[in-house]
């Protein structure tokens, strides 16, 4: 399994990082967890062509986590020519908000006539579900988006993924990342500690508990990138590749 971090910024782009978009390929699939608003933009940064992709898995709804599925869709119709199936996987809630989104930002987009086939799927919390050569199972975590927000556990290629999304800590963490090959976690702020994010510090006081093999921080705000230099765990960058 091999991973590339597209995007590790916050909602706001914070060091000039692209928003939350992480490209995994394996075997059998080759998909995204999350696709920010700045994810196109990302790819054609880093030389992605979006055909590769077969599958986009979203933890919740805020625009840096699914914004950039509108243009991808758009981009399979007009640029990238997309023939073959396109599969888009979030929480309950996802077609109603993509296709407000898409309707907000393109009218008519969400109803044109396209030259591929996009299948929308809805998982539920707690339900391992296997799409497209990947078996995925949401867990419920805190953060409001007005839809309910998940942190996802991917399990392809005899390897585990774990991803805790946006959230504060919540114990049901532990079963997200416990035992992954790789758990990829928000560390929003260095200390300080704020309602619907992690900070690193609490992160850092249970990742025994969680007992991932390898841990990569993300979705850094100022306060946290201050302090990279600071901290054992790895950090991801934009461009950075993976191989777990």
């Amino acid at each position: 399994m091999r991973l590339q971090f597209l995007g590790s910024g916050d909602a706001f782009g914070s060091g000039g990082r692209f928003n939350t978009c992480v490209l995994v390929e394996t075997a059998a699939s080759t998909f995204l967890v999350d696709c920010g608003a700045s994810s196109m933009i990302a790819m054609r940064r880093f030389g992605v062509d979006p055909n590769r992709i077969g599958t986009v898995f979203i933890s919740h709804l805020h625009g840096d986590h699914f914004g950039g599925v509108p243009f991808l869709i758009l981009d399979a119709q007009f640029y990238s020519r997309r023939t073959a199936p396109l599969t888009l996987v979030g929480p309950p809630g996802f077609r109603e908000r993509l296709t407000q989104a898409m309707e907000v930002l393109f009218p008519g987009s969400s109803t044109v006539e396209r030259k591929f086939k996009t299948e929308i799927r809805e998982i539920s919390a707690d339900q391992s579900t296997a799409i497209n050569g990947v078996t995925v199972t949401p867990y419920l975590v805190k953060h409001v988006c007005g839809a309910p927000p998940f942190a996802l556990r991917f399990t392809c290629d005899d390897r585990v993924l774990a991803y805790t999304g946006d959230t504060e800590w919540t114990e049901s963490l532990l079963a997200v990342g416990r035992g992954a090959d790789l758990l990829i976690a928000e560390a929003l702020f260095f200390e300080r500690r704020v309602k619907y994010h992690l900070d690193y510090a609490t992160l850092k006081a249970s990742l025994a508990r969680i007992g991932a093999k390898r841990v990569i921080l993300t979705h850094m705000g100022p306060e946290m990138l201050a302090h990279i230099g600071a901290v054992p765990e790895e950090t991801a960058d934009d461009g950075t590749v993976v191989d777990i």
